[in-house]
């Protein structure tokens, strides 16, 4: 037994791989809304009305720029950053880690406990999954980006809050551009909707190429509802496939 084959053996999902025989189509975003403006500025310093929506709060905020920061100065900004309450409870931001000129780039919710606590995303149980998930299509942390939309965890590991994000999405989007990915695998909700503009459920999203700013993107479940619901991760596995295999058609 090789490695890759004791690796999918873990994940329960030998022998799901099933050779995809159609080419991949990208299809468009789902959502029917007016793309968003491409916003690389950070909120002026002041909590979000809670009555903002999230495209609201974006193009009443959209003052200064981002865009042309470098990943050592956008790394120290985060670091800085006091935009939403999240600041009060953190240990330290989390930005991001891996391959900083990566063809692949994981993007994730928020950190958790263990995340606040080294400054990485994805440890602990969710991030050894997700570097087995990576060994699966031959790929290693270190070969690939990973980051989370939002860099302080919420209280209690609840899910981000709209004006949280709002505050966050400017960063992500100023790593994307400074990555520049070949493609982006969004691992969860939070970070598909935040990516897509979009509300619409994972269930539908899976399974087809979406599209960010010229850039494949696929939607997948996070690591974490993965150890929650295990029997999920044959649908996981044909996201991962799925991906290498827009990957490669696009490098053909």
């Amino acid at each position: 037994m090789d490695r890759r084959e004791a690796v999918l053996r873990e994940l329960n999902l030998y022998p799901a791989w099933v050779r995809r025989e159609q080419p991949v189509v990208k299809t468009p975003d789902v959502t029917n809304e007016p793309p968003q403006a491409d916003v690389f500025a950070p909120a002026p310093m002041h909590e979000v009305s809670s009555g903002d929506s999230l495209r609201e709060f974006q193009l009443k905020n959209a003052g200064g720029a981002l865009g042309s920061l470098t990943f050592p100065e956008l790394k120290e900004k985060v670091r800085g950053c006091e935009l939403c309450s999240l600041r009060s409870g953190r240990t330290q931001t989390v930005f991001g880690v891996g391959n900083e000129q990566a063809h692949w780039l994981f993007v994730g919710e928020a950190p958790g406990v263990d995340e606040d606590a080294t400054g990485e995303p994805f440890v602990g149980h969710a991030g050894r999954l997700l570097d087995n998930m990576l060994l699966a299509i031959k790929l290693k942390r270190s070969e690939v980006y990973i980051a989370n939309v939002i860099k302080c965890r919420p209280p209690d590991d609840r899910h981000p809050h709209v004006g949280e994000v709002a505050s966050c999405l400017p960063y992500l989007k100023r790593q994307i551009a400074l990555v520049q990915p070949k493609i982006i695998v969004a691992l969860g909700k939070t970070a598909a909707s935040a990516l897509l503009h979009t509300d619409a459920t994972i269930a539908s999203l899976r399974g087809r190429v979406h599209d960010y700013q010229g850039i494949p993107l696929i939607v997948s479940f996070h690591p974490a509802y993965l150890l929650r619901s295990p029997m999920e991760k044959a649908k996981s596995w044909q996201d991962l496939c799925l991906a290498v295999e827009t990957m490669n058609a696009g490098s053909g």
